[in-house]
């Protein structure tokens, strides 16, 4: 029997568990926060054809029916714009899905966490602090306050300033792009969706200025969702997951330039619908960030302590695919590790896993970084380029297939069945 040690309580360390307990592996989750709910802050998470898939794999069916009654959905597709709102290319969701049913969901980070913490062993107020081998060939996480708990394997999970990393690969780093970042939340109600325009209040919005700036927009409907599955009854839906959940439309802002004065005095030769967005955005909603990324890492000798999502490749969060590769290696990890549980070699399913995981959780991070540079660059010629490409896309639909339909794999495909181990 494998025992597993979850050094982290996020999406992608839940997801995992999840999994784990579904294909009846003993597992517990160790997170620094003291409460459940202490993990309230931060935007909502938009969950692609990647992650949605993944997590679905992971989830136990009343949860995953419970996620989807509950997230929102991000709309009609993706829209490019120019700064006076001209529109440069429309994107169909479902180009973007590959017609899949599961499609694109918009959740809530306060809502997924609670259904992801259902039913599992998680043990709050725990900050890990180091791990040790053992001559039995376990591994023993120590935290903070002294406890201590043994396992087989210890994943580290505990997010893009991970201690097990800094540990297991001392020399792994997390570099800074120069861009740097805002974010706000504008209510989504009857009035402002009023003057929205359709493309941004019902889809997701890319604007492109000739600058070294870029905008991009997400609409947010999952309270109304929360309390229409309230309404029905649904399963694992309580009162509670409306809690701190509101609908909005949900904007950024990023520049290879200190917005120091903030964003409004940057956009003010933009579309007077953009300035509103931003001028009646409620400040104590916004935030700024600097965006980082993970330099590039190379394998490691296998052992049985390894790294799942932001700990190992932590990206910026341009393109959204930070969660979503975290959910599609705890998919990926939560495979390999059923079928050690069922007599594999640990040591050869994890060094697949790793193997897999550098492999597309790299990409990702080379993808979200090249997209935080190109949508900043400050060179008007290749902003213009950019433009019209976009512009090409739309009058010539198979370069518009070939550049945002959905290439989605499953990474557990062709692994080997799990099954029980002949006796």
């Amino acid at each position: 029997m494998t025992k597993v040690l979850i050094a982290g309580g996020g999406v992608g360390g839940l997801a995992l568990a999840q999994a784990l307990r579904k294909a009846g592996v003993p597992v517990e989750v160790f997170e620094r926060d003291a409460e459940a709910d202490d993990w309230l802050l931060g935007y909502r998470i938009h969950v692609n054809r990647h992650g949605g898939q993944a997590l679905r794999r992971c989830l136990p069916e009343p949860l995953w029916e419970a996620f989807v009654a509950t997230a929102g959905r991000p709309g009609a597709g993706l829209t490019f714009h120019t700064e006076q709102l001209t529109e440069l290319l429309h994107v169909e969701e479902e180009l973007m899905t590959g017609g899949s049913p599961d499609g694109h969901h918009a959740v809530s980070r306060i809502a997924l966490r609670r259904l992801l913490l259902t039913d599992l062993n998680v043990h709050f107020g725990r900050t890990f602090e180091r791990y040790s081998h053992n001559d039995d060939g376990t591994v023993t996480a120590h935290f903070t306050d002294g406890s201590t708990a043994v396992g087989d394997v210890l994943i580290g999970a505990d997010g893009a300033n991970s201690t097990v990393r800094g540990q297991l690969l001392p020399d792994a780093k997390r570099v800074d792009t120069a861009v740097h970042g805002v974010a706000g939340r504008l209510p989504l109600t009857d009035e402002t969706r009023s003057w929205l325009p359709d493309r941004v209040k019902n889809g997701l919005s890319i604007v492109l200025p000739t600058d070294d700036e870029f905008f991009f927009s997400a609409v947010f409907d999952g309270r109304r969702r929360t309390a229409d599955a309230l309404a029905a009854g649904t399963h694992l839906v309580d009162e509670e997951m409306l809690d701190n959940v509101s609908d909005y439309l949900l904007w950024a802002f990023a520049t290879r330039h200190s917005p120091a004065d903030g964003v409004a005095p940057l956009i003010r030769d933009w579309h007077p619908t953009l300035q509103r967005m931003v001028a009646e955005t409620d400040p104590a909603t916004v935030h700024t960030m600097r965006f980082k990324t993970s330099a590039p890492v190379t394998p490691w000798p296998t052992t049985r302590v390894t790294l799942l999502g932001d700990a190992i490749h932590n990206m910026t969060p341009v393109m959204g695919l930070g969660a979503n590769t975290a959910l599609r290696d705890a998919a990926l990890l939560a495979h390999q590790l059923t079928a050690v549980h069922h007599g594999a070699p640990l040591l050869d399913a994890l060094a697949e896993y790793e193997r897999r995981m550098l492999a597309y959780g790299f990409e990702a991070v080379t993808t979200s970084r090249d997209r935080a540079y190109e949508f900043t660059s400050p060179n008007p010629i290749a902003k213009r380029a950019m433009r019209a490409w976009l512009r090409l896309c739309a009058a010539i639909p198979p370069m518009k297939r070939a550049a945002f339909g959905d290439k989605w794999t499953d990474d557990t495909a062709g692994l080997p069945p799990v099954t029980a181990p002949s006796r």
